[in-house]
Formats: structure tokens, sequence, C-alpha cells
């Protein structure tokens, strides 16, 4: 007597399964830090939201002015990745497009995805594999 009994879950197919799952995960959402209880749902929900909720890429621009951003970076340091402070300016107003050499460069350097930077139009990020590179890092661009 006292014990709580844990749902038993399967394959979330339903919005309402969705619904219960999330009412669960904020349940124990105090849980210690990969518990079982801070575990029990995560593959089930992500892979729910990943097949009913996919976010797409951002695109080459947008993912260029957040690393500017986050490394509080100006045009003119794009320079050495681009060309010239002209081709800067067309990369990032859309009127030029990103070259294989400005993607690699901005790759290498600004670790911005590949994929992001030459990404065919409407791409989206597939989340079903577990593989991550391990080249990435945390102060790499996600």
């Amino acid at each position: 007597m006292g014990e709580t009994m844990r749902p038993e879950f399967r394959a979330i197919r339903t919005e309402e399964e969705y619904e219960a799952a999330l009412a669960r995960i904020d349940e124990i959402f105090d849980a210690e830090m990969g518990s079982a209880e801070d575990e029990e749902l995560d593959d089930l929900v992500d892979s729910y939201e990943n097949k009913h909720y996919p976010i797409g890429m951002p695109d080459p621009i947008s993912a260029i002015e957040f690393r500017m951003d986050q490394a509080n970076l100006s045009q003119r340091d794009l320079i050495p990745f681009v060309g010239s402070s002209a081709k800067v300016t067309e990369v990032l107003s859309g009127k030029r497009e990103i070259t294989l050499s400005m993607a690699r460069a901005l790759h290498e350097h600004l670790g911005i995805p590949a994929d992001v930077l030459l990404q065919r139009p409407d791409a989206e990020i597939d989340f079903t594999s577990d593989e991550i590179d391990p080249r990435l890092n945390s102060q790499t661009f996600c």
C-alpha cells in the first residue's frame, strides 16, 4: 500500500496519447537526472514529436546571422570566408548564392553545419538518427 503504479506506455500514435505522455512528463519533471522516471517517456515523446511536429532546417542566411550573433561577429569578420565586403553583403541579402568554397570556409571556421549551408529549399532535419558527429562539441552551432 502507498506504492504508486507507473502507467505502462506504448508507442504514441494519437494526439490523446501524446497529451497523456506530456502530462506524465509534467508529473515527473523534477525527477533526478538520469533516473528511470527522467527517461521514462523521452524516446516515445521524441519519436512522436519528430513525426508530427518536424522542425525544418534554418535557411543558410539565418544560420549565418545566428552564428554571427552568437560569436558577436560583424559582416567584416566574414570577409575571409566569403571573399569581399560586397560579397558578404550580397550573400546576407540573398542576392548571391553561397558557393561551395564559401560553405566550406563557413563550416570549418564558424562551425555552421555544411548541410545547412548547402541545403536544398524546404529541406528538413532528420532527427530519427541517434548518430552524432564526434567532431561536434558544445561550441559548435547546431
